[in-house]
């Protein structure tokens, strides 16, 4: 049995409602001892499940709150849980938290509610890391892509797969114990086209991460151009509010400014660049190095030219430095000339707010390659990519190898690309792993 761990599951300071969450071996003793219910059942009696009103002792105080009792294995944990329900503050909730303490709760470290529900076999390693992205999202996609995986989705993926390998090995490994009864030309084709349809399947799953990191960790676009262009007139424009310095004098942005939107359900980080040129300033030229790196960094860039100005060598430079990124060149000041004679792929004015939805619009078809579906299955975790090309790799192996050697030894790889795809799901992950993942947590979940 594990011992009773306790923690306040609900964000510090004041608040409506805190809930002080115990699990493990035996919550219920130390409810008993807490917790005085209004009405004739006692605690050792309450239906699991069912929210009880009463008086909670905090040591130096009473609260008068709720408390509710989960019974395992239909519980969070997987364990007996029972939760304090009081109301929200920092003296209220530190007290009651100190009192299971008091009366031998153990302070639960970062993630180990659920944690526990891995161990006892509630949730699948990518299940939880779903949960703690979904906690951490910042965008509608965020929370899309966590949700896929804390459903299970992609869990359930990686054990069909597990269990076509499981059926080529088994013909495999007979043909070892019992070669009369092992691999002949009747079942070659099948083991073949098992083995292909695996891989192929997680090829697909692979070849998703790229928009899956965008919709984690945020499309990256970069604002470039040289100095005096409206760059930052740009990024105030989409953000609606001001958030880097205007001004006409050159060279004003020494710095990258940084800022967010979501669009589409997606989260967009946008770089305001110090100005692509050669400069003697020393300040500026830090600047323009820093904004060199995040070109190199970024998804998407936008090229900035000025529309009331013929090209000039420093609009060519930058120009000849994002040929080869996702780009989007637009002319700025469009207010000031109606007909501009630079070619580009928009036309704006961050002045007047000319077109700048329609640059939104383009940001997300540049990045997502014409439109996203936030309900398509991405892949999103850095962990499971190298998971799912180690699985590949073995497959490849596997099946180069099965027409040229004995099946035996392609079983090797076969069992490895078994055990990668475990990683994902957490069935194979090595306790390092799982450590990792789970300090990742708040505690308290």
């Amino acid at each position: 049995m594990s011992k009773n761990i306790s923690a306040i599951s609900t964000a510090p300071g004041v608040g409506g409602v805190a809930i002080i969450r115990i699990s493990g071996d035996s919550p219920l003793d130390i409810a008993e001892k807490m917790f005085k219910p209004l009405g004739g059942v006692s605690v050792r009696n309450f239906e699991p499940y069912k929210l009880y009103v009463g008086e909670i002792d905090g040591g130096n105080f009473t609260d008068f709150g709720m408390c509710v009792y989960f019974k395992g294995p239909r519980s969070y944990t997987g364990e007996d849980m029972v939760e304090f329900h009081c109301h929200g503050g920092i003296a209220i909730t530190q007290g009651i938290l100190r009192k299971t303490f008091d009366l031998g709760a153990l302070p639960a470290s970062k993630g180990e509610f659920t944690k526990r529900a891995f161990l006892n076999g509630k949730m699948s390693l990518s299940s939880c890391e779903g949960l703690i992205d979904m906690i951490n999202s910042e965008s509608v996609g965020e929370v899309k892509a966590g949700y896929y995986l804390y459903r299970e989705k992609l869990t359930a993926k990686i054990i069909e797969m597990q269990n076509k390998l499981t059926y080529a090995l088994a013909y495999i490994n007979a043909g070892i114990d019992y070669p009369e009864e092992g691999v002949t030309e009747d079942n070659y084709d099948e083991i073949i086209e098992s083995m292909k349809s695996v891989k192929d399947e997680v090829d697909v799953i692979i070849s998703r991460y790229g928009k899956g990191r965008k919709i984690k960790h945020g499309v990256k676009v970069a604002l470039l151009g040289k100095p005096n262009t409206g760059k930052s007139s740009i990024l105030n424009s989409i953000l609606d509010y001001d958030k880097a310095i205007v001004s006409s004098i050159a060279g004003t942005t020494r710095d990258v400014v940084e800022g967010e939107i979501e669009v589409k359900g997606v989260r967009f980080n946008l770089y305001d660049t110090a100005g692509i040129r050669e400069s003697l300033d020393e300040i500026e030229s830090v600047g323009i190095k820093r904004s060199e790196n995040i070109l190199n960094d970024s998804d998407v860039c936008v090229v900035v030219l000025d529309g009331s100005r013929p090209l000039d060598e420093d609009d060519i430079n930058v120009l000849k430095q994002t040929e080869d990124k996702d780009r989007i060149i637009v002319v700025n000041k469009n207010d000031l000339n109606q007909e501009p004679e630079i070619k580009g792929d928009l036309y704006v004015s961050a002045k007047t707010g000319l077109n700048i939805e329609l640059l939104k619009e383009q940001l997300v078809n540049k990045a997502f390659d014409g439109k996203i579906d936030l309900n398509a299955d991405f892949l999103t975790e850095e962990r499971h990519l190298n998971a799912l090309k180690r699985a590949s790799k073995s497959l490849n192996d596997a099946i180069s190898s099965f027409s040229i050697t004995t099946a035996d030894l392609s079983s090797i790889d076969l069992n490895d690309a078994w055990i990668a795809l475990g990683e994902v799901s957490g069935e194979t992950a090595s306790e390092t792993i799982i450590d990792e993942i789970f300090s990742k947590f708040c505690v308290g979940k």
